[in-house]
């Protein structure tokens, strides 16, 4: 590995040989299936709607809008009459990027899904053994799950068959959103020329259609040319020379890579770092209120109360806001968060979240910010120290962050399609 003068080791250049392989024909199918409602209880909702490329692969909102919600991005509003979403999605909407890396081992912000023989399926999910087999990564694990939430894909009990499947075991839905495609005249025809083993559309299970899913994501937002990607290659020009310093404060002084190390910059574990609390929180059955533990809610430990997943960080300065709540809209506000989490908390307000209005979800949206006992748990459980950096030596870390940002962003293989329609 390289090295940075007044920095450590710098990690090795992502390769394509980092990333699993995937059907380029499966990907095609995946693409249109992305920006499709078709997969939505209610036919309403896209993936796309909440991990759009023009907003990053996210949707540039602090919590997202899923099920009733209209528009896209940051206009994307809360809906009307009786279509109106019921509640906020409780984290921000992550971006896309380079999820098809052979050594991502967990997703979601607490780590609810991992690689895993626990279930004898291969991962460990919210659906554990109910979890079908064949999946072929990580991120069609993943792809699975929002199709069968209540608020961001499925919609409301009462409003559709797949939503009422949903609450009566989670695995009962992905058979009515796969017949529901496979009976479609544009898509049964596809999977059978796109999948080998499949010679019906009959056939077409929930297995094939998280798998195009994955094999789309995975070549569509591969990033691994970034001008920090050229300079790791041998290209010491690639960067400017704020750039430079910033890189050498980020695996130096500031000590960014304890957490974001590695090529993926990431340390796939879960820290505390005290964001601001706000929206319903991803709340546990016996949670009395709004708030979200993070990392406990799964593991149950109470170690991993309030900690998040490290996000890699390729791409970041797309991705705003920033956080697992959004709570942080720039760069330079979630670095100084870093460096001293107890002081970001104190001068954080309100405004500083980017949430669309909901007049009917107002009275929730920060109720727990009056919890003096629960402000107080938060804080304790910050495991971050802080650390002093001069103005200008965090405007160089930022100009290293973006940095980050591949050089073909704009130039996807896919791209959206014309037909999409926000």
């Amino acid at each position: 590995m390289a090295t940075v003068a007044g920095a450590g080791d710098l990690p090795p250049p992502l390769t394509a040989a980092d990333f699993l392989e995937f059907d380029k024909a499966q990907a095609a199918l995946g693409h249109s299936l992305f920006y499709d409602t078709i997969l939505s209880g209610n036919r309403n909702i896209a993936c796309a709607h909440c991990h759009h490329p023009d907003f990053g692969t996210g949707d540039g909102l602090s919590l997202g809008i899923g099920e009733g919600g209209v528009g896209l991005g940051p206009k994307r509003t809360t809906g009307t009459g009786l279509s109106r979403i019921a509640k906020r999605i409780p984290r921000n909407a992550p971006g896309l990027w380079n999820l098809g890396a052979r050594d991502l081992d967990v997703m979601f912000q607490d780590g609810r899904l991992s690689r895993s023989d626990i279930f004898g399926n291969g991962f460990n999910s919210p659906a554990e053994e109910w979890l079908p087999k064949g999946l072929n990564s990580l991120l069609a694990a993943q792809a699975v799950f929002p199709l069968v939430a209540q608020f961001e894909m499925a919609g409301n009990p009462g409003e559709n068959e797949i939503i009422g499947a949903v609450h009566d075991r989670i695995d009962a839905a992905w058979p009515i959103i796969s017949k529901r495609v496979r009976i479609d005249e544009k898509y049964g025809p596809w999977f059978v020329a796109a999948f080998d083993h499949i010679d019906a559309s009959e056939e077409v299970s929930i297995v094939e259609i998280a798998n195009a899913l994955a094999a789309f994501m995975a070549q569509e937002w591969t990033s691994i040319d970034s001008p920090f990607d050229l300079y790791l290659a041998g290209d010491t020009s690639a960067l400017s020379s704020d750039q430079r310093a910033g890189m050498a404060l980020f695996y130096g002084k500031a000590e960014c890579d304890s957490c974001h190390s590695g090529p993926l910059m990431t340390d796939q574990a879960f820290h505390a770092l005290g964001l601001p609390a706000f929206g319903p929180g991803r709340t546990r059955g016996f949670d009395p209120y709004a708030r979200d533990v993070g990392r406990m809610g799964e593991s149950n430990r109470l170690e991993d109360a309030y900690a998040f997943r490290t996000p890699m960080l390729r791409n970041v300065a797309l991705t705003a806001p920033y956080g697992h709540n959004g709570a942080h809209a720039t760069l330079e506000a979630m670095v100084r968060h870093h460096l001293d989490p107890v002081a970001a908390r104190a001068i954080w307000t309100p405004g500083d979240a980017h949430l669309p209005d909901a007049p009917w979800l107002a009275a929730t949206d920060f109720v727990i910010q009056s919890d003096r006992l629960e402000m107080v748990r938060q804080r304790r459980a910050i495991t971050q120290k802080p650390r002093h950096l001069e103005d200008a030596e965090i405007k160089q870390i930022v100009a290293f962050l973006e940095s980050l940002t591949g050089t073909t962003v704009d130039d996807p293989p896919f791209g959206v399609p014309k037909w999409f329609e926000p």
